[in-house]
């Protein structure tokens, strides 16, 4: 405006009705590009850390900013924390880099069904499934689960046929404990957690379940846990070595869990 009508800074910020001391500031505001450059470094190397303990990390530096300057530019770089792993996560993932089940004891899937007695007490059975092989290693009916039953029927089942690479678990209290994420780190299992409200995360076990509603569970009476035990057994028995499946080529689940020659199919 000055070059173009010739006038004075003076007359022009009264015409804009501008302070002419704004016009003259100057920031005294440092070069941010660096500190930019190592809350992106410390967000990439801890992932887990909000904005809070990387400004400690900072001060412990000596970068003397102030904890809103350290959450403006954490904001503005997009590290804020998203898709929150369960804590205390040892041997965890999240699902971006999930692979299909390539041979026998590489991914399986676990979950709970609930039922109940004759006399109405309910029942928890954990279903556990080869998501290659189809193949069913346990279902186990209690009154109740903490983290250390499911531990306990995984390693009887594991010690017969082996350890999985993976297996994936919704986040139910069960499979959140401690004292599974201790079993997984120890046994080299990883834990693949479904999302939040997205039961098609873990599709294979969600469709098992289903078959297996409708096949035992809704053909039978319960007298007590030792029958539903004894029940389930033969079921599984029955699942794993003679029920044909259509999704392996109508074979039983048994089969694939000798041979290695067929590729994962869908659920």
């Amino acid at each position: 405006m000055c070059r173009e009508w010739a006038v004075s800074i003076r007359r022009a910020c009264a015409a804009l009705r501008f302070d002419r001391s704004t016009h003259h500031y100057k920031s005294r505001r440092t070069e941010q590009a660096g500190l930019k450059e190592r809350i992106r470094d410390i967000c990439q190397t801890r992932v887990r850390y909000g904005y809070r303990r990387v400004h400690v990390l900072l001060e412990r530096e000596g970068w003397g900013t102030n904890i809103k300057r350290t959450y403006r530019i954490y904001r503005e770089l997009g590290m804020q924390l998203r898709n929150k792993t369960p804590k205390r996560r040892v041997k965890a993932k999240l699902r971006d880099d999930r692979q299909v089940a390539v041979g026998p004891n590489d991914v399986w899937a676990m979950d709970f069904v609930h039922d109940q007695l004759a006399t109405g007490k309910k029942i928890r059975v954990l279903t556990v499934l080869d998501t290659f092989s189809r193949y069913v290693p346990a279902l186990d009916p209690r009154f109740s689960y903490r983290g250390e039953d499911v531990v306990a029927t995984l390693e009887r089942v594991c010690g017969q046929i082996g350890y999985p690479k993976t297996i994936r678990v919704d986040q139910g209290s069960e499979f959140v404990s401690r004292d599974l994420d201790l079993w997984a780190y120890q046994k080299g299992v990883t834990l693949d957690f479904s999302r939040p409200g997205k039961p098609t995360d873990n599709a294979f076990i969600e469709a098992f379940n289903g078959r297996f509603r409708a096949e035992c569970l809704n053909q039978h009476w319960f007298l007590s846990l030792a029958d539903a035990r004894e029940k389930l057994e033969d079921w599984r028995r029955y699942y794993n070595e003679e029920r044909p499946h259509g999704a392996i080529g109508n074979k039983s689940p048994i089969v694939l869990t000798k041979s290695g020659d067929a590729a994962s199919p869908s659920p």
